[in-house]
């Protein structure tokens, strides 16, 4: 029952993800294209009832994952079963510190948690230390799990060493479109200009 419970708020989750991560390789095409796609996401996304739902599959996704992992402590042999409870950690870790602070950032801060509010991090020594391989794990490790999680549902469909292949490309693929998105963000394909009031939330002001 926990597992099938764990796999539904997991496509919810995932679902979001995919758009999330769409948008955020919208950037590519400027901090303007990025931003207005959000607007038009958050049309769906900021409903209260579905805000409510996303956090709440967050909060049992963390929970139950987590579990998983220790119950299973020391038993995993295979690569992708590994690989399924390192990404697995990683995004719990990610999940809880994220959503937090842009829980923060709107409520305390009353900042509009866009494009800058994620960006600005990366353009302010030494916090980007901590930020860019942050975002760029996180995306990593969400094509890591969706690659463990292709690699075991194939197990009927596929061979071992087909399995295997899809479970690299996706790796692969997500590691290039982690590069991809922070890259954009921090100002690789265009220019982008962090607002005083984003760069005060790490101490700095213009021109500092």
């Amino acid at each position: 029952m926990l597992h099938t419970l764990h796999r539904s708020s997991a496509v919810i989750i995932a679902l979001f993800a995919i758009f999330h991560i769409a948008n955020h390789g919208f950037a590519v095409a400027g901090v303007e294209a990025h931003i207005q796609l959000m607007e038009s996401l958050r049309q769906v996304y900021r409903l209260p009832l579905v805000e409510a739902l996303l956090i709440g599959c967050v909060l049992f996704q963390v929970g139950s994952g987590l579990y998983f992992v220790a119950r299973r402590f020391g038993e995993r042999q295979d690569f992708f079963d590994r690989l399924q409870a390192a990404s697995g950690c990683y995004l719990a870790f990610f999940l809880l510190v994220h959503v937090s602070a842009v829980v923060f950032g709107r409520s305390v801060l009353g900042l509009d948690t866009n494009f800058f509010y994620a960006a600005a991090g990366m353009h302010v020594f030494p916090y980007a230390l901590f930020f860019l391989p942050y975002y760029f794990l996180a995306v990593a490790a969400i094509f890591a799990h969706l690659a463990c999680a292709a690699h075991w549902l194939m197990r009927n469909r596929l061979g071992p060493v087909q399995r295997d292949r899809l479970g690299y490309a996706l790796c692969v693929a997500g590691l290039l479109l982690s590069a991809v998105i922070i890259t954009a963000f921090a100002g690789g394909f265009s220019a982008v200009e962090i607002p005083a009031e984003y760069l005060a939330t790490y101490g700095r002001g213009p021109g500092t």
